[in-house]
């Protein structure tokens, strides 16, 4: 902001964030579930590939963009259950068993589209579209009012639902959370379907934003999305999380890369700041930990 003024004084770049934002900001607060649970899901941009392929070729197809995000949010879904079924199932670390998802789906939507994009300029002709990602007032990105929503849902699911209360127990302490009667299981396979499920609906966006389907969709958030849960104080070690900041966190980073690519300076210095953000908010964790610990 400093290195470039002119550049943040305009409206112009406030309504690129609405537009851009709200995809790293949905991202995040379900990855946000994740961690307060004790697990990671390092599959959420592939999955997003998958699901993103899965509503360009039943539009494709059939010309129905509803069916489209029906086939998606089941594609994710099942993704989804798929992560469950190797970590709370087989017992494999979520950690593990998500990066070899990780490549599973990414190259699943490769094989099955030959390596090829898929045109969905006839989307832009829809309801959905308008309903989905159009523009309110022609201003206003209806993605970013989808944000707010699912926010303030989220919000309320994790502090005051008996769903967020079990992943915060489990994140705690997963034997107490056990031994105090909770559905340990049947909340880690809900959770990993949710982050499926809400990966999809973002592809979702991005396609109809975008009017295109690309492989590598969904490539470039893993650390736009980890780096806006850690900044925002959700402790790696899992038990605690804040809808609230991470969405700040994710406000931050969508600045953080805006700013950069204004002052000029070259695209790689944003992976060497998110590295950086989530270095430093993993450490003050950890410090924060072991100093309430002694």
């Amino acid at each position: 902001m400093i290195a470039s003024p002119r550049t943040f004084l305009g409206a112009r770049i406030y309504l690129s964030f609405l537009s851009t934002i709200p995809f790293t900001t949905l991202l995040a607060l379900g990855l946000t579930f994740c961690v307060a649970s004790g697990e990671m899901d390092l599959s959420f941009p592939s999955v997003m590939a998958i699901s993103g392929l899965a509503f360009a070729s039943v539009f494709t197809a059939c010309g129905s963009a509803a069916l489209g995000v029906a086939a998606a949010l089941a594609t994710g879904v099942l993704a989804g259950l798929f992560n469950g079924i190797l970590v709370v199932g087989v017992g494999v670390p979520s950690i593990i068993a998500t990066i070899g998802t990780q490549f599973f789906w990414r190259g699943a939507a490769i094989v099955l589209a030959d390596g090829l994009a898929l045109n969905l300029v006839d989307v832009r002709e829809t309801a959905t579209y308008d309903l989905l990602v159009g523009r309110l007032f022609g201003v206003i990105p209806a993605h970013s009012l989808w944000c707010l929503g699912l926010t303030v849902l989220l919000w309320y699911v994790l502090h005051r639902h008996v769903f967020g209360d079990a992943l915060l127990f489990v994140g705690d302490n997963y034997r107490a959370a056990k031994m105090m009667g909770v559905a340990v299981n049947r909340a880690r396979y809900g959770l990993f379907m949710f982050m499926g499920g809400l990966s999809a609906f973002v592809a979702v966006l991005i396609c109809l934003e975008m009017a295109n389907w690309w492989p590598t969709q969904g490539e470039g958030y893993l650390l736009l999305v980890f780096a806006s849960v850690f900044i925002g104080g959700t402790s790696v070690f899992g038990g605690k999380a804040t809808i609230y900041g991470t969405v700040v966190g994710s406000i931050i980073i969508g600045i953080i890369e805006a700013g950069i690519i204004a002052a000029g300076l070259a695209g790689f210095w944003t992976r060497l700041v998110y590295g950086l953000i989530i270095i430093v908010s993993v450490s003050v964790h950890a410090l924060v930990l072991k100093t309430k610990r002694e």
